[in-house]
């Protein structure tokens, strides 16, 4: 078994969780302090838990490490949080405090954006199949890029910019080809997927060709994603020598400047031990010696280089807290496995079934002197696959009651969460040492029962459980 038996099973392995995340002298998880005995009882379970300095902390270590490395070979490195790992106002206010822009790929994640008071210059829009209103929306805010993802989507931007006599400043996405490590759900770089226009087949040059055609476009540049919880430099490196050979194909051609590149996001985190992602310092100087390679053998300048991190600031950031509904050992015929069911699952967290993903957990609300046992902790779905933690060891002694909570939660997690069963969703709670209080407050299940006709009417008292 690749999972490590543990010296102390009450003991964290701190680099799986945020930085202010720490275990009391009686066992008990604190956060900046505080401790989540008393977070559960006051605000209650299942719930995210963000550590707010640890995100704004990584969001200003990314922006600081790149820019440095970037300046070092003689260029400017931008970052855009993508928004998609896990958005609120609250968390777009922060990243943007720290320096980011901020990645939208919806009409809903502009509307934040714009309700978090971002300037619109620092704004970007993805999306394979962006609608009209998304395409109007960003052109009557401003926002600075719109990354045009298919040929057809090339005239309609350009009418609706002509509309507003306007120009809508475009990246092109490019499928480059590349195989990232990943999960096949989280490659995006490679031919046969729904992102991007085929750098090999022609399509990339066709729709570069379509976007200097038009006059109401400004291309900026070339964009490219190649996956996600990616660990080392190889893939960026041959995306990056593509991405910049189209380039200057396209400005040789043309006889135009494209300013900038964007390299996309992906960069991994440590979900379990086995899990090995680079610093921000090591990445950033990686990269930049790559871009720099790449545009001299090229023979072409150095452009501005974007980048677009979410789950590498906000996925360490976060933990969920769980309440142990039941403990159920099986005999599977090969043994005795141990069923530790929460008060969540699925529902606030679909990583574990959508992607096969790992996750650790450790015993919160006290200590124990009780051996190890490997256990595995699911929901209360109705579902054989409602798993959170495949394999990890709790003390033998968990019991309904106590609490268990899961690190690494603020990627993806929240934004995937669904009502199934008629559960509703978690809220998150941001906690600094001075202050707590909800970034998003959990559904009530008025807010579950609001789009049924049946309910209409009926007050907080008939519909919610407390």
């Amino acid at each position: 078994m690749w999972l490590p038996h543990p010296e102390d099973v009450n003991a964290l392995m701190q680099s799986l969780w945020a930085r202010n995340v720490a275990k009391a002298d009686d066992g008990v998880l604190t956060v900046a302090g505080h401790r989540i005995t008393d977070l559960v009882d006051e605000f209650g379970s299942p719930a995210f838990v963000l550590d707010v300095d640890d995100l704004r902390s990584r969001a200003r270590e990314f922006v600081t490490e790149f820019s440095r490395a970037f300046d070092r070979v003689g260029t400017t490195a931008r970052a855009y949080y993508a928004g998609k790992a896990f958005l609120c106002t609250a968390v777009a206010r922060w990243v943007a405090d720290e320096g980011m822009g901020l990645d939208t790929c919806s009409l809903g994640e502009l509307m934040v954006a714009q309700r978090a008071g971002l300037d619109p210059a620092v704004v970007g829009l993805h999306g394979n199949n962006k609608s009209d209103e998304e395409i109007a929306f960003a052109l009557d805010w401003g926002i600075g890029r719109i990354v045009v993802d298919s040929l057809d989507e090339i005239p309609r931007v350009a009418a609706a910019a002509a509309a507003r006599g306007t120009t809508a400043r475009v990246m092109l996405r490019v499928t480059v080809g590349v195989e990232a490590h990943t999960h096949d759900f989280i490659a995006t770089a490679h031919e046969d997927q729904k992102f991007g226009l085929s750098l090999q087949s022609g399509a990339a040059r066709e729709a570069a060709d379509r976007i200097v055609a038009a006059p109401e476009l400004e291309f900026l540049g070339l964009h490219s994603h190649i996956g996600s919880q990616i660990f080392d430099k190889a893939g960026f490196e041959a995306a990056a020598g593509r991405v910049v050979g189209l380039r200057a194909e396209i400005e040789r051609a043309h006889g135009i400047t494209l300013p900038e590149i964007d390299l996309g996001g992906g960069f991994g985190i440590r979900y379990t031990s086995q899990d090995t992602p680079i610093a921000f310092a090591d990445m950033a100087d990686q990269l930049a010696d790559v871009v720099a390679k790449a545009c001299a053998d090229a023979g072409s300048s150095l452009p501005v280089v974007s980048f677009e991190p979410g789950r590498a600031i906000v996925g360490p950031a976060m933990f969920t807290v769980y309440r142990v509904g039941t403990v159920k050992p099986v005999d599977t015929g090969a043994g005795i496995r141990t069923y530790v069911s929460v008060d969540g699952g699925m529902s606030d967290n679909v990583r574990t079934a959508l992607y096969d993903a790992d996750y650790s957990c450790t015993l919160a609300n006290r200590g124990s002197e009780a051996p190890p046992v490997v256990v595995r902790v699911v929901g209360k779905h109705c579902e054989s696959g409602d798993i959170v933690v495949r394999d990890e060891y709790l003390p033998t002694d968990v019991t309904p009651g106590d609490l268990v909570a899961v690190p690494d939660t603020g990627a993806y997690c929240r934004p995937l969460a669904s009502n199934y069963n008629h559960l509703p969703r978690p809220g998150v709670l941001a906690v600094e040492a001075e202050r707590v209080g909800w970034a998003v407050r959990p559904e009530t299940y008025t807010d579950l029962f609001a789009t049924d006709p049946a309910f209409a009417g009926t007050t907080a008292a008939d519909t919610d459980a407390h």
